[in-house]
């Protein structure tokens, strides 16, 4: 859906990668070879994006790095427009009242790095969860958001060890 609004491709692909993972940093040459297109339509976009304040960058050395713009009075808004067109916000609000030992969600993997993906990985932190209904419910919900889900369910004690290891990006506690 999101697509029709945001007819350029490389603007869709650059707001998911900085506004779903606010601490997602980037710079041009890093996103040509993700993205897979020419420097010259990123460095517009980017340009674009900067000049209307929606991004910020600082330089490291010769490269130029750019992060959302966390200060930006649409930040938020379009935080949560993105994280809807993905389906998190349905995703986690199923598991979150389903599951009664849930303690936090995360997003990881590529998703959870700013990379489009069509899979949604979540970490679900718990005690006693059920695997086989975690994974019939998100059966159902891959339905309403149209992307396969993979789940990975960790003990609270085994949080720590996996979050230095992985990015993950916290959506529920």
């Amino acid at each position: 859906m999101l697509n029709s609004l945001i007819t350029n491709k490389t603007r869709l692909k650059l707001l998911l990668k900085f506004f779903l993972n606010s601490e997602t940093t980037s710079y041009l040459r890093n996103l040509e070879s993700e993205f897979g297109e020419s420097t010259n339509a990123i460095r517009i976009e980017l340009n674009r994006l900067e000049a209307a304040k929606l991004l910020t960058s600082n330089f490291q050395g010769n490269k130029k790095y750019f992060r959302a713009n966390v200060a930006h009075p649409l930040y938020n808004e379009l935080n949560s427009i993105l994280r809807k067109t993905v389906g998190l916000d349905k995703i986690v609000q199923e598991i979150a009242e389903n599951i009664g030992n849930l303690y936090e969600a995360y997003l990881i993997g590529d998703l959870a790095t700013g990379k489009e993906s069509k899979v949604i990985d979540l970490l679900l932190i718990g005690n006693s969860v059920d695997n086989q209904y975690v994974a019939s419910l998100t059966q159902d919900i891959e339905k309403l958001v149209t992307r396969k889900i993979r789940f990975l369910i960790l003990e609270n004690q085994e949080k720590d060890s996996f979050l230095q290891k992985h990015t993950a990006l916290l959506l529920w506690k």
